[in-house]
């Protein structure tokens, strides 16, 4: 294991905001930790990068516990969102600053330099000015100092955070055709789901200093540990139900769910494409209030008679009007029985 945190607590004033936190990363593993603001998801990779001491636990890389290491033995590279550019030094002079400092000679540094721009897409840029640069450019370099130094782990606090969508969607896919071809092992924290979710091989979920759901990717969004995970994705479907069999009773009437479905009394979310429009006078009756083009699909929001509303996922040609009345029905393939009572 590359890295291991075990216990790993940070409070400030009083409240805990790493709260025992154990997390491990396998080499060449890519983990993204996601979480709202105030989650402890930056205080993690600050702990692990030797910026900021521990209350209890500890942190150890390949093997060795991390207390009193200092920032710069620990072998870990640090890419910002902000990306934190030497401005006074050129392009080349921000990658070689690492390799330098190790007491790489000119000429290696030189070397070191041209790989590394081929590798981020920026061949013959090395004498630039990093003020001259485009926000996509000065991300790319940021990687290359990042990973000029060879780290054994490489550590990303939110780093397409400043970029526009379309440049951060096909950054993304860049950065895990180039991690996965390096086998460069990854801790990244992100608020941006859709990013991590691209990026990595686990993600990690955050709440109130600890980890509230850990797993692939697609574990994470097929089968939320809970409604605030639930909720934190972005579905809004969730409400309490009594699960008896095959069937939820919550606020919207019976909802089929799966067989194996835990029962008694859970949180039960309802993913926008198992919510199934039907006419108006069959199923649960409701008025659409509002329409979003999601560019795929129409994101229909409705409003039931004395319940919770409802999003529904529909086709382009398909989607009803505001103000139309439908009839919703719910496909069982759709819904999930979440993990422990719903919260009052």
């Amino acid at each position: 294991m590359l890295l291991s945190l075990a216990g790993a607590t940070v409070s400030f004033g009083g409240r805990a905001v790493l709260d025992a936190v154990d997390l491990e990363v396998s080499e060449h593993e890519v983990v993204c930790v996601l979480g709202p603001s105030g989650s402890g998801k930056s205080t993690l990779l600050r702990v692990v990068a030797g910026l900021q001491p521990l209350d209890a636990g500890r942190v150890m890389l390949d093997g060795r516990d991390q207390s009193g290491v200092p920032a710069h033995r620990r072998e870990v590279g640090l890419m910002f969102q902000d990306h934190q550019l030497f401005p006074q030094r050129d392009v080349a002079g921000n990658i070689a600053f690492g390799p330098r400092m190790r007491g790489a000679s000119r000429a290696e540094q030189r070397e070191r330099v041209g790989e590394l721009l081929e590798l981020v897409g920026l061949p013959g840029a090395a004498r630039r000015s990093v003020a001259a640069l485009s926000g996509g450019e000065q991300q790319r370099v940021a990687l290359a100092r990042a990973l000029a130094p060879s780290p054994r782990l490489l550590m990303l606090d939110e780093p397409l955070g400043q970029l526009d969508r379309s440049l951060r969607e096909r950054l993304v896919v860049e950065l895990r055709e180039l991690f996965g071809r390096l086998g460069t092992t990854v801790l990244a924290v992100t608020h941006d789901q859709g990013e991590a979710f691209a990026l990595a091989d686990r993600v990690v979920v955050m709440r109130d200093g600890r980890i509230a759901q850990s797993g692939t990717p697609l574990e994470v969004w097929q089968r939320p540990a809970d409604a605030f995970v639930a909720r934190f994705l972005g579905f809004d479907n969730v409400v309490g139900a009594t699960v008896t069999g095959q069937a939820a009773h919550t606020p919207w009437g019976k909802v089929p769910v799966a067989e194996d479905a835990p029962q008694g009394t859970r949180d039960l979310l309802v993913r926008p494409a198992g919510v199934l429009l039907v006419p108006a006078g069959e199923g649960l009756r409701c008025t659409v209030t509002a329409r979003t083009f999601r560019g795929t699909h129409v994101s229909v929001h409705l409003q039931p008679e004395d319940a919770p509303r409802l999003e529904a996922a529909c086709a382009l040609r398909a989607a009803p009007e505001v103000g139309d009345r439908v009839g919703v029905e719910f496909d069982a393939a759709e819904t999930v029985v979440l993990g422990g009572a719903p919260r009052s």
